[in-house]
């Protein structure tokens, strides 16, 4: 008899039968089965995510890459989403070039501010939102809302941030995205009144405008999204109060040294201030 215990009869019997598949095996087969037969039932349009949700609810505890991983041996593919085509368009409007290159940091005040717009839903229709954002300290500088997404929304936005700062701003430089509101004659008349620069990101790039988006993103997070605006009267003073009040005097802002950025930018002068009357004493 064989050191393992086996008789060489029973070891030969054993050589000679048919191999069988593995346990494993046999598991992965049946599974691709009840894979094939979620995908095929509604039409081909069952992704992994969707598929594995039903082998769950038959009491099959399979990991969603599993899934994935037999689908694409089989050639399974669920429908692609549809992608998301830009919404601004290129414009027939001659278009400033990009000065900004998405390095939203600027050395001191007025001398870089970004601005966009964002729609907000409320009980009486859609309303739109017009910022200006010093890029210094992210304080908002001028903010507009209208019924209308047009040049007046924007220019009005641009003519607060400017009398927020005196009036003089000649040779600030002030990024928004393409919109045919910030390519328009008025707009770009206005601008030039004011002596402001005007650089654009490119079309259909949100990280153009990343600075801009972001702090809509947080309107909207931090407010909007938070409370029901049934009026656009009501809308105006809540977000414009939230905006430029707590935001500019109470929120604080990473990029601005963890200061609300009102607060950053007076710690700021007071510190150049003071090291000027050093220089012109010494």
């Amino acid at each position: 008899m064989p050191r393992a215990g086996v008789s060489t009869a029973r070891y030969c019997k054993w050589r000679g039968r048919p191999a069988s598949p593995a346990k494993r095996e046999v598991r992965r087969a049946e599974l691709t089965e009840r894979i094939k037969h979620f995908f095929i039932a509604p039409g081909r349009a069952c992704g992994s995510s969707r598929i594995t949700l039903g082998l769950r609810a038959e009491g099959r505890q399979v990991p969603v890459n599993t899934v994935a991983e037999i689908m694409a041996g089989q050639g399974w593919y669920g429908r692609e989403p549809e992608k998301r085509r830009p919404l601004t368009r290129p414009g027939k409007r001659r278009a400033a070039r990009d000065l900004v290159r998405r390095h939203f940091d600027a050395v001191s005040s007025d001398v870089l501010w970004c601005g966009g717009m964002t729609g907000i839903g409320t009980g009486q229709g859609r309303l739109y939102l017009a910022t200006v954002i010093g890029l210094f300290s992210r304080r908002c500088l001028g903010c507009a809302m209208g019924e209308r997404h047009d040049a007046a929304l924007v220019g009005a936005s641009l003519q607060m941030a400017a009398a927020t700062r005196g009036g003089d701003v000649a040779g600030v430089v002030f990024h928004s995205g393409r919109g045919s509101e910030y390519t328009s004659a008025a707009y770009s008349g206005l601008c030039a009144r004011l002596g402001v620069v005007q650089p654009m990101g490119r079309v259909g790039s949100c990280s153009g405008n990343a600075a801009t988006g972001a702090f809509n993103s947080t309107v909207k997070a931090g407010y909007i999204h938070r409370h029901r605006l049934t009026a656009r009267a009501q809308a105006r003073i809540k977000i414009a109060t939230w905006t430029v009040g707590f935001c500019n005097t109470r929120r604080r802002h990473s990029r601005a040294g963890g200061l609300p950025p009102v607060e950053f930018e007076q710690m700021i002068n007071q510190q150049r201030a003071q090291a000027r009357q050093r220089a012109e004493a010494a």
